[in-house]
């Protein structure tokens, strides 16, 4: 297969994160606009008039653009749905991602291209004919492993199965981000615990917490392996790759619309490069360990390869959070930038940036910078240290805006790195 018939579909749920995937390398990514979609009142979440400024800035860097509309619908939203559903046309998104056989339909009539979301659980080569006549492009349910899998991108070769476009059905796999304890995301545990469910866009992930599991008549308290019974570790396919692209996938899905910029950066960034990697015969154990050891700096609770590998049960999570081995903590934000000289005015706000110190940029615009403090300036002379009330100058290779949010990145051990900081 060529390079460009594999495709990373990166989360995007705000500007910062949307431009952080383009960055990384995304042939695709996937957002939702208002209340219809899986993450809808996730903290990270786009409005409908939203929407047409992602196609522009999604068309303007070659990046395909695909709307999730993919919660359960009721009757008195059916009027919404066809607003969105026109509204994804007028402003020119690839497709839609869905999985309610009313938005599938509409869709359709409409001349909108459909993916299948995960939520319809396809499992077999008789569900991918029927989605067929909607869909060109579908996700397999992530509870098959990868001999069914292979199975099915085989058969729709043999047997010529092809979506509306007439060209063969594409296979499309999660390969990174959260798992959920349920089958293709299909749980009630919040609705149950909270009254906000989990397939209307608003799960409350009860099952992240703790438990201790007790009989109620006999209050014997069951021994189990950890706390974290019903809270898996995430995806993370690297050490598998190239077994899955080998099947005949061609669409690899990073999970994550709620997670930050330089998350989705790193993650993309990462699969990508292994994407090269296996294009060019240069997967290998060491290039493995190198792209995991990447991924592990940022948001995780943990890894494991799935049910692609042909386990029945989990695993969980050791604990609460992230298992991140880099945090970031907010330090300030760029007050000016001089493009001719490519250097960065920064206001520090709180804490210090110190002379060597790897440092992060976020912004709508500027998406996420990766940069290093080589040289830092104060009132033009330099300095190893800028602290608290200081402007400082700092030499970077990519344009920044005014505004931006700058981070210092701290490695486990460093001194900030047990301080309440944000989530990479």
């Amino acid at each position: 297969m060529r390079m460009q018939e594999i495709e990373i579909m990166s989360p995007a749920g705000s500007f910062d994160a949307l431009m952080a995937a383009i960055q990384g390398g995304a042939g695709s990514v996937y957002f939702g606009a208002g209340q219809l979609n899986m993450r809808a009142r996730s903290s990270s979440n786009f409005s409908p008039d939203d929407i047409r400024r992602i196609t522009e800035i999604c068309r303007e860097h070659g990046v395909k653009s695909y709307l999730t509309l993919n919660t359960i619908i009721y009757d008195e939203e059916l009027p919404l749905m066809r607003e969105m559903v026109d509204l994804a046309k007028d402003s020119g998104v690839s497709a839609i991602i869905a999985s309610d056989l009313s938005v599938l339909e509409y869709a359709r009539s409409r001349g909108v291209e459909i993916h299948i979301s995960t939520q319809c659980n396809i499992t077999n080569i008789e569900a991918v004919k029927f989605y067929a006549k909607y869909a060109d492009v579908m996700v397999l349910a992530r509870e098959l492993n990868i001999g069914q899998m292979e199975s099915i991108t085989r058969a729709i070769r043999e047997e010529r199965i092809a979506g509306p476009k007439g060209e063969l059905v594409q296979i499309e796999v999660f390969v990174h981000g959260a798992l959920c304890m349920a089958v293709s995301g299909k749980c009630y545990i919040s609705l149950d615990n909270f009254n906000s469910s989990a397939n209307r866009g608003a799960c409350m992930q009860p099952c992240r917490r703790a438990y201790h599991v007790k009989d109620v008549d006999d209050q014997i308290e069951l021994e189990i392996d950890n706390k974290y019974i019903m809270s898996p570790k995430d995806l993370m396919t690297l050490p598998i790759l190239d077994r899955l692209l080998d099947a005949g996938v061609t669409v690899l899905k990073i999970e994550g619309r709620g997670r930050s910029a330089e998350y989705v950066k790193t993650v993309t960034r990462t699969y990508h490069e292994a994407v090269e990697a296996w294009k060019n015969r240069q997967y290998t154990l060491e290039n493995v360990e190198k792209w995991t050891a990447e991924v592990n700096k940022v948001y995780n609770r943990g890894f494991w390869s799935g049910y692609y590998l042909g386990e029945k049960t989990g695993e969980w999570s050791e604990r609460y959070g992230s298992q991140a081995t880099q945090k970031k903590v907010y330090i300030g934000k760029v007050v000016n930038f001089f493009a001719k000289l490519n250097v960065a005015e920064i206001k520090i706000e709180t804490h210090s940036l110190n002379a060597g110190d790897n440092f992060l940029v976020i912004g709508p615009t500027t998406g996420a910078y990766e940069g290093k403090a080589d040289e830092i300036r104060v009132e033009l002379k330099p300095v190893s240290q800028a602290v608290k009330g200081d402007h400082c100058s700092v030499a970077v290779t990519e344009t920044l805006r005014r505004g931006d949010k700058v981070y210092l990145v701290v490695d486990a051990g460093h001194p900030l790195f047990q301080v309440q900081t944000e989530k990479l």
